[in-house]
């Protein structure tokens, strides 16, 4: 049996062969100095800026006529059963959650009940 030719190697998307910094390198690492100087709670804060700008200048009524026209293109690429099975998927999700929170204040008070006793 004759030996396989070595596979290429895959070049990074990222590669440049004049070793300079591309687009997608040169964000990337804008936004983690960004997060290293001001930490990640910064994006919050300017989301929110940029959210009540837009509504200053747009109105409020300017998400809800975004939202209606991005659930229609949802609603006409997946059909009207999707918000059916993502709703589900998320009572779900909720289900496990309030699961999850109600046994560890149970673990929480148990072991509370055995400092107590000791």
């Amino acid at each position: 049996m004759a030996d396989k030719p070595a596979k290429p190697k895959k070049k990074k998307v990222d590669e440049n062969p004049e070793g300079e910094m591309s687009v997608r390198e040169a964000g990337k690492k804008g936004g983690d100095t960004v997060r290293n100087r001001y930490g990640s709670g910064f994006y919050e804060e300017i989301g929110r800026k940029g959210g009540q700008a837009t509504r200053e200048r747009h109105g409020a009524g300017f998400y809800e006529s975004i939202g209606q026209k991005g659930g229609k293109v949802v609603k006409e690429k997946y059909g009207a059963d999707f918000y059916e099975q993502i709703g589900h998927k998320g009572g779900q999700k909720v289900k496990k959650l309030i699961a999850d929170a109600k046994r560890s204040a149970a673990e929480k008070a148990e072991e509370e009940a055995q400092k107590s006793n000791e």
